[in-house]
């Protein structure tokens, strides 16, 4: 059994900075790409970031020079730190990755349960 499990998420006003943070747990060979994406109501879910193994970073335009996204491999967790956010960031926030479990030695892409991200004054 794989699981991703997210935190950080929470309420904060528009201009501060928040850190969400995803880990991997359970019988893992390894991980491949690992990313964020974000769900806001009446919304389709869109990317916000995603990292390879090799630390090859890709951003949405909406979030690029504000967000960084980053993985701690020793870890099997990426974190996504977030500053001058905004109303419009407001939305769940998704951990994805592609995971090789020992069990199979096949790659099947996960997603966490999601963690709410609201930008309000």
């Amino acid at each position: 059994q794989v699981q991703l499990v997210e935190s950080g998420g929470g309420l904060v006003q528009p201009g501060g900075s928040l850190r969400l943070s995803c880990a991997a747990s359970g019988s893992i060979a390894s991980i491949g790409a690992m990313g964020w994406y974000r769900q806001a109501p009446g919304k389709q879910r869109e990317l916000v970031a995603t990292i390879t193994s090799g630390g090859t970073t890709n951003y949405a335009d909406s979030v690029k020079g504000r967000f960084t996204i980053s993985r701690d491999s020793a870890k099997n967790t990426v974190y996504l730190q977030m500053n001058s956010l905004k109303p419009e960031d407001t939305a769940v926030y998704y951990c994805n990755a592609d995971i090789i479990r020992r069990s199979t030695w096949a790659s099947r892409n996960y997603w966490g349960q999601g963690t709410q991200v609201t930008v309000s004054s």
